[in-house]
């Protein structure tokens, strides 16, 4: 009954972190509670044999299963009862160009997108995101490379040298 302890504890202290990088991941909270939830169900059977600092495990996990959702989901059109409204002036030139990022990081690959979202966004180090991606250092820095020179090129998104 112990681990059942250990694990109530990671979820309690661990899980608004994880939930934070599976919205990083999918731009959608409900998606993200569902990957979360997802990810800690298949922690939760190999609880057991985790030995040391479960975060990696789990963010491994949590990264994995994004990729397999990634690859089955439709990501066309959704329904909308209302159009959008029209893009804002002045005060909202932050929240344009946050969506501008989000929607080119979007486009990227689903493993260099990832891999940037781990870097820049969970402040993780290159060994870190190649533990929780399962590949070898010199394949982060490569698309991390690539990530970046794709937004750099990337021609709808206008921000003023901040890729630059």
């Amino acid at each position: 009954m112990a681990h059942a302890d250990t694990f109530a504890e990671f979820v309690t202290t661990r899980s608004s972190r994880l939930l934070r990088t599976a919205y990083l991941l999918t731009h959608d909270w409900g998606q993200a509670e569902d990957l979360l939830q997802t990810s800690l169900v298949k922690a939760w059977s190999a609880w057991r044999r985790i030995e040391a600092d479960p975060e990696p495990y789990v963010r491994r996990i949590l990264v994995n299963t994004y990729a397999t959702w990634w690859r089955r989901r439709w990501r066309g059109e959704q329904p909308a009862e209302r159009l959008p409204e029209p893009a804002g002036s002045e005060p909202h030139l932050d929240v344009d160009a946050r969506d501008e990022v989000w929607r080119a990081l979007g486009r990227l690959p689903r493993r260099q997108r990832a891999v940037l979202v781990l870097r820049y966004f969970e402040d993780l180090s290159e060994t870190q995101i190649a533990e929780a991606m399962g590949v070898s250092v010199g394949t982060v820095k490569s698309q991390a490379a690539k990530a970046l020179a794709r937004l750099r090129l990337d021609e709808s998104l206008t921000l003023e040298g901040a890729l630059r």
